[in-house]
């Protein structure tokens, strides 16, 4: 269990954005309970947030197509995890009676088996990942029970690199916002110097011609310290 969450916290860091972590973790999830199944197991990875549901990764293009048809079909054991916080099994898509035309679709993929794990994300969101077993009776209760266990520490994994993701899109907000400020102070200094005049005025002057031109404010400021002689792409710069 701890090898399993060191290596959660190594895909993290070692990948760049959110859809690389999922497509990593099922991945990983595949494998994990392939190791407990003995058998070639497919996963996926389905998002519920805002009354919205969507499949967001998978451990291959299979795994992914195979979410989808019940994203689609809006009924079968992921949306059941989703609506209940609890797995649930799809033990056998030929003896099972629940969601038929699901099963069918199923079947006609060589699939024979479905889990579905929930994962708690916090903030009025929720993620199952979605097991696909091509033969029945692979999903014992022990699998079921090592799925829970490494959905748990996949959840925790997931909400961590949300917030890293959150974090880091903060920054790059604020850098280009502060980019923007420095192209604009740039081209109020140059027009203080051109005009004789203070920094509110040279404002004024640039925010004027950005209405009269109708041209964004930055875009204007870019051009002036553009036709400045000796100037180059100005860019804010940060104390380490």
């Amino acid at each position: 269990m701890a090898d399993d969450f060191e290596s959660l916290v190594d895909l993290i860091a070692g990948t760049e954005d959110i859809k690389s972590v999922l497509d990593g973790l099922t991945t990983f999830a595949a494998a994990t309970m392939s190791a407990t199944t003995g058998a070639q197991i497919e996963c996926a990875v389905t998002l519920h947030r805002r009354r919205r549901t969507a499949t967001i990764g998978g451990s291959s293009a299979e795994a992914v197509l195979l979410d989808r048809i019940e994203q689609n079909l809006g009924d079968g054991p992921c949306v059941e995890a989703l609506e209940s916080g609890l797995p649930v099994l799809l033990g056998d898509v030929s003896s099972d009676s629940r969601w038929p035309e699901y099963r069918s679709a199923l079947s006609a993929a060589g699939i024979a088996s479905a889990l579905g794990i929930p994962m708690d994300l916090g903030d009025e969101s929720g993620a199952v990942l979605d097991f696909f077993a091509p033969r029945s009776g692979l999903f014992s209760e022990q699998a079921v029970a090592d799925g829970m266990r490494f959905a748990e520490m996949a959840g925790k994994a997931l909400r961590l690199a949300v917030r890293i993701a959150s974090a880091d899109q903060r920054a790059q907000n604020l850098k280009a916002a502060m980019d923007t400020r420095t192209v604009i102070d740039l081209a109020c200094g140059i027009i203080m110097a051109q005009n004789h005049c203070s920094k509110d005025a040279a404002f004024d002057l640039l925010r004027s011609a950005s209405s009269t031109r109708n041209q964004k404010l930055h875009d204007l400021a870019q051009a002036v310290v553009d036709r400045f002689p000796g100037s180059a792409d100005p860019e804010a710069h940060f104390e380490d």
